[in-house]
């Protein structure tokens, strides 16, 4: 093992299986499908499909090229047969890839939607353009509407889009939403007295019936009624102190317990920044979202082991996988997967974690995203190079 490399540490969890992802292991988001996993990437490749019939030995099936030298895909989504995909353009900031020197047709703005009825066989079907930086995350989940986090022309950050693919071949916009403030172009301006250094505009959303639910940077939460997908409208908002909230990233609904669950995602590496937190809230009045807990953060070296430690994103409760109220499952950078039991949302409480072996050449592992089945099985990926970890509770 390389000087000042780790082993794996693990409580109640155990490694089934990993991928490099053939030497292109700057893994994003993952999903699985049938005897397939789904995987995007940072920057060296589009999207990985990784045949997992057998978890403990993983393998490439498939390799998509990123979409253009300017543009990154790091985010797949599925349902039924339809595979979306972002375009984002490269950029450099918050640990995200350098922004290359490229011309315009160099630089794509938008989704891919491919027909996967042949996983090993992605066929295009269309593209949906957003123009501006393009598309960071997606939900979709019904098969005929993708909610969209983008940065179109005209706006200072990104704002949520509702977009009808029921035909996909003709993907056509319902309706937006953004927080005052964030179109420029239409001459609006950040509120008052609001800090030059953060961030106001949304990351994404998560969608349960008729709800949508925000993660709003540094400006907090919101929850949207978008029953009338062409007229999304706020019913709930929730801010912290600037001194002490930053990045709201993940903002996971509990509907049956009426709790949301909100991950901050750290983006300053070798602990300098200020504490980023996993909330619980109670939204039993949808209208006046309150704090009720706070997730322990984990113990041990870890902000002086390099890179980012902190929270990151939610395994996301999506149709297809385990659904579960009880269990939170969350990616903490180079803290790796943490498992928490919410029988008290008052009092959360770890009770599993999996932290891998550093990668040859990389100081910390950096775990991104987490995908689990209703198997049990987990899906782990690390954006700085690790590739994709399977793990299954001991």
């Amino acid at each position: 093992m390389p000087e000042g490399a780790r082993g794996p540490e693990a409580s109640g969890l155990r490694l089934v299986g990993h991928s490099d992802l053939g030497g292109f292991g700057d893994a994003s988001q993952l999903i699985r499908h049938g005897d397939y996993l789904f995987v995007g990437h940072m920057l060296t490749k589009g999207t990985t499909v990784l045949d997992v019939r057998d978890p403990s030995r993983p393998r490439v099936a498939k390799q998509l090229p990123p979409p253009t030298s300017a543009t990154h895909s790091h985010k797949v989504q599925i349902a039924g047969d339809l595979l979306v995909v972002n375009h984002e353009q490269n950029r450099g900031g918050h640990g995200g890839p350098p922004a290359p020197s490229a011309p315009d047709s160099e630089r794509s703005a938008g989704f891919q939607i491919y027909d996967v009825s042949d996983p090993l066989e992605p066929r295009p079907v269309s593209f949906f353009e957003t123009g501006g930086r393009g598309v960071h995350r997606t939900w979709f989940a019904d098969g005929t509407t993708v909610f969209v986090s983008a940065r179109p022309e005209g706006y200072r950050e990104r704002i949520f889009i509702i977009v009808d693919v029921s035909d996909p071949v003709r993907p056509r916009e319902l309706g937006r939403w953004w927080l005052p403030g964030v179109w420029e172009a239409g001459g609006e301006t950040l509120p008052e007295g609001w800090p030059s250094e953060l961030r106001y505009g949304m990351h994404h959303g998560l969608v349960h019936g008729d709800r949508a639910y925000i993660g709003c940077l540094d400006a907090g939460i919101a929850i949207l009624d978008i029953a009338d997908r062409a007229r999304p409208r706020t019913i709930g908002r929730l801010e912290w102190s600037h001194d002490e909230s930053r990045d709201s990233h993940t903002v996971l609904p509990l509907p049956e317990r009426g709790l949301l669950v909100v991950s901050e995602e750290e983006v300053v590496e070798d602990g300098k920044g200020v504490p980023h937190q996993v909330r619980v809230l109670d939204v039993a009045d949808e209208r006046q979202p309150r704090e009720i807990g706070r997730f322990p953060r984990p113990h041990g070296d870890f902000p002086t082991r390099g890179m980012r430690f902190g929270p990151h994103n939610l395994h996301e409760n999506r149709p297809g996988s385990l659904i579960s109220d009880r269990e939170i499952y969350v990616t903490y950078f180079n803290a790796g997967l943490r498992v928490y039991d919410l029988a008290e949302p008052t009092n959360p409480r770890e009770v599993a974690y999996y932290v891998p072996q550093t990668p040859p050449g990389q100081k910390a592992v950096q775990i991104n995203d987490v995908f689990v089945d209703t198997d049990g099985l987990m899906y782990i990926s690390d954006r700085a190079g690790g590739g994709v970890y399977i793990l299954e509770r001991t």
